[in-house]
């Protein structure tokens, strides 16, 4: 009779700190799903996750790059890229009827900071618009819609894509004229997101579709094919400055 008490002890005991193990809710005392609490915040980086990435297109006579890179709370912060700048951004967004409003303003030391203000539909977050106003309130307001875009180095685009596949032969530029071989030597660069301070580059390569402004220091990011090919490049360059179109046809 006694081993049997001491058995009947023992489970008592141990099905009261199995039970102790569960988590219990403040208010009522009952138990909470750790499964369903465990959702809740991976859905919730999910959705600022979401923000992040870069958005395209045009921006009165340029090409753009507005790129969210950090979303956390109601802050985001990024970059925009255009002109030949990359400028810095921190800004906050609320969400409202399945819209996100974020107002993201630049550092306000450069002649060409202002403040975007974008609306962006939650549900699809495809693409972004709105309008950008200079620190300077003389400068007109830009509007603008961007569509989600992100950068892609590929060799395969512009003009003399071998540039950036294989080391260049002598003969394939010592016919050309200095305007291509200007045109070749940008393209290399236009191939890694570089974003052009020269408004003529910039019309150049702002209207092609593969052209993605991303950043404004290519240090880096040529290749050791890319740079020797720069090297002959310039030195067919300089000849056709020096006597112009009648050298090399």
């Amino acid at each position: 009779m006694q081993k049997l008490l001491v058995v009947l002890i023992s489970i008592f005991v141990f099905a009261s700190c199995k039970n102790s193990n569960q988590p219990a809710d403040k208010e009522n005392g009952e138990k909470t799903d750790t499964a369903a609490q465990a959702t809740v915040v991976p859905a919730a980086i999910n959705k600022l996750e979401k923000l992040l990435g870069s958005f395209v297109g045009a921006f009165g006579d340029n090409k753009i790059t507005f790129l969210i890179t950090k979303a956390t709370g109601d802050t985001v912060a990024g970059r925009s890229i255009v002109a030949g700048n990359d400028r810095p951004f921190v800004g906050t967004f609320t969400e409202k009827d399945g819209v996100y409003a974020i107002v993201a303003k630049e550092p306000g030391d450069h002649k060409d900071d202002g403040v975007f203000t974008i609306t962006m539909k939650a549900d699809s977050l495809s693409g972004i618009s709105g309008n950008w106003k200079a620190n300077d309130a003389k400068r007109p307001v830009k509007e603008f819609t961007l569509e989600r875009k992100k950068f892609e180095y590929k060799t395969d685009v512009g003009f003399m894509p071998e540039a950036s596949q294989r080391l260049l032969e002598t003969k394939e530029v010592d016919n050309l004229f200095k305007q291509d071989l200007e045109l070749a030597r940008n393209t290399i660069f236009a191939r890694h997101g570089y974003c052009f301070k020269k408004k003529e580059m910039r019309q150049e390569f702002e209207m092609s579709d593969w052209y993605v402004p991303n950043t404004v220091d290519i240090k880096g990011f040529l290749t050791d094919i890319e740079k020797k090919n720069l090297e002959l490049i310039k030195r067919y360059e300089k000849y056709a400055v020096e006597y112009g179109d009648e050298y090399g046809r």
